[in-house]
């Protein structure tokens, strides 16, 4: 029996090594062609690793666009979002799960019927709404919707909260306590995994989104590092170098905050009951 689990397991690893080796292999190509030499590029057979690592090409392709004007926009976009959007659900889940209101279920549902609607179909009407407020080519456009909530994350918090007893509540309440002080004071350091999770998923939608951007704004002033990223995609040609470099400085961030973040992942995942 030990010499078979032996085996089970062996298999098991080497499935996983296996796999970890195919899903790193594009992002193991990206480095390599950042460092290859513009001549590298086209050779065939292609060499999987540059006789000479250019490490300048890395400093080249950064400081040939304003890239970091285009860093604050995206750092100010992505605080921004992830803090409107935790504020937001939060407040919104926590009323969805505790008060009693007439139509609370109608209005739920039809909150979890709008996650049904593609972006495309409210692009235009948004785009419409926006350039009558004015916010067109400005970061409000991108800014403010989060500040709304969204409604799968107001779905994570309220399953989340519902399975919190209500006897906190009513102990809160004997205390003294108002609704936004439970909310402040019980509810939030309760539901802290699901936020977490949320900021997570929410600061990488805000990093990688390309359409928003593409669509709102029009002053290179007001770029965020996708938009600066699509620069290098000419009529005639295209930057391979300098787009392979720039990608892999971008997708830093992320990996960094998934791999620090990776078990509080699984543990809001978790704690909101969905498998």
């Amino acid at each position: 029996m030990k010499a078979q689990r032996r085996v089970q397991k062996g298999f098991v690893y080497g499935m996983l090594i296996l796999l970890s080796i195919l899903f790193l292999a594009p992002f193991f190509w990206m480095i390599s062609t950042a460092l290859k030499s513009p001549e590298e590029l086209y050779q065939f057979p292609p060499k999987l690793l540059p006789s000479t690592w250019h490490f300048e090409n890395f400093s080249k392709a950064w400081n040939s666009q304003p890239f970091n004007h285009f860093l604050v926009n995206s750092l100010i976009v992505t605080v921004m979002t992830t803090i409107g959007q935790i504020v937001s659900s939060t407040l919104v889940a926590y009323g969805f799960a505790r008060f009693k209101f007439k139509g609370r279920d109608v209005l739920f549902i039809i909150l979890l019927a709008t996650m049904m609607i593609p972006w495309d179909v409210t692009m235009i009407p948004q785009y419409m709404e926006f350039n009558l407020f004015g916010w067109i080519n400005t970061l409000k456009a991108l800014i403010v919707p989060s500040w709304f909530g969204s409604a799968f994350y107001i779905f994570l918090l309220r399953q989340f909260i519902m399975s919190i007893p209500k006897e906190l509540d009513e102990a809160a309440r004997m205390d003294g306590a108002n609704s936004f002080q439970i909310y402040y004071k019980i509810y939030l350091p309760l539901v802290w995994p699901v936020i977490v999770l949320i900021a997570v998923f929410n600061i990488l939608g805000s990093w990688n989104d390309y359409l928003g951007p593409l669509i709102f704004l029009n002053d290179q002033s007001k770029y965020t590092l996708t938009l600066g990223l699509a620069q290098f995609k000419g009529v005639h040609d295209v930057d391979t170098n300098g787009i392979m470099a720039v990608t892999f400085l971008i997708s830093i961030v992320p990996l960094i905050l998934f791999f620090l973040a990776q078990k509080k992942i699984v543990e809001g995942v978790q704690s909101t009951g969905l498998k």
